[in-house]
């Protein structure tokens, strides 16, 4: 049977962190993951996820200056000290709170030196994560969401995942960006497994719920099963219904 997490960066954000964590266990969820947590107490939070049972998967560190449109730090020359707080920051919360993985955003650039500076954030982050277990994951964004992220291919991500040669650093399948990008989300799931950390889902082309669409997730996460993985895959949608209207899917897609 299918195992579901429902991210809070985009479901329940009508609600408190600690809020919605109970609001993802009485919908039924297996787990809960999370963007940007700072905001709340890292006790709060500790609270909800023990009076729920359910743990906490991952989260991002910090985008950077929102004003300013960025996206993450780690890829950008002349930003390494920022960078290296953010990881800190990040880090240090999924301690607190028990998060199994750090989502290290690169930011909007390109070229040489920003693939250097990536290399050495993700090295950085991953010696200072793996004392305490915590996995460091990397995620490709897709070209219409994020136009000029650093990071837009499983076939550049797997490249840095060698690169760093780090062995709690993996790839964020996410089948929304990879569609849009690459397609082929099957023979991308089987080929990709050994670097995969966690795996995301939402509907294309619009993020929406998981139901219609171009992708038939009853035959993906039937793929998903039968290569073997059984954590919970992350629902990271949008929709502009409240999110308790928009979980049907949930149901026709567990099994």
């Amino acid at each position: 049977m299918m195992q579901f997490s429902a991210n809070l960066g985009f479901l329940w954000t009508d609600r408190t962190l600690p809020e919605a964590i109970h609001a993802a266990k009485a919908a039924g969820f297996d787990a809960v993951e999370c963007h940007w947590p700072y905001g709340e107490a890292a006790k709060d939070v500790v609270a909800a996820l023990d009076a729920t049972g359910l743990p906490m998967l991952g989260l991002n560190t910090l985008r950077g200056n929102l004003d300013a449109g960025e996206n993450g730090l780690s890829a950008l020359p002349g930003r390494e000290g920022e960078a290296r707080a953010a990881i800190d920051q990040a880090i240090a919360y999924a301690r607190a709170t028990g998060a199994q993985n750090v989502h290290v955003m690169a930011g909007f650039a390109q070229g040489v030196a920003a693939e250097n500076c990536f290399v050495e954030a993700l090295e950085y982050a991953c010696e200072q994560a793996l004392p305490f277990g915590i996995t460091i994951l990397i995620e490709p964004l897709n070209h219409y969401d994020a136009p000029g992220y650093f990071l837009s291919t499983t076939t550049h991500a797997k490249e840095i995942i060698t690169r760093v040669g780090a062995p709690n650093l993996k790839l964020m399948f996410d089948c929304y960006h990879v569609q849009l990008m690459e397609g082929d989300l099957s023979h991308k799931l089987a080929a990709l497994l050994p670097v995969i950390g966690h795996i995301q889902f939402a509907r294309v082309p619009d993020r929406g719920p998981p139901a219609g669409g171009e992708v038939n997730y009853a035959h993906i996460f039937g793929v998903i099963e039968e290569l073997g993985w059984h954590k919970p895959l992350g629902a990271e949608y949008k929709s502009p219904l409240p999110t308790d209207e928009t979980l049907g899917w949930m149901t026709k897609l567990r099994n």
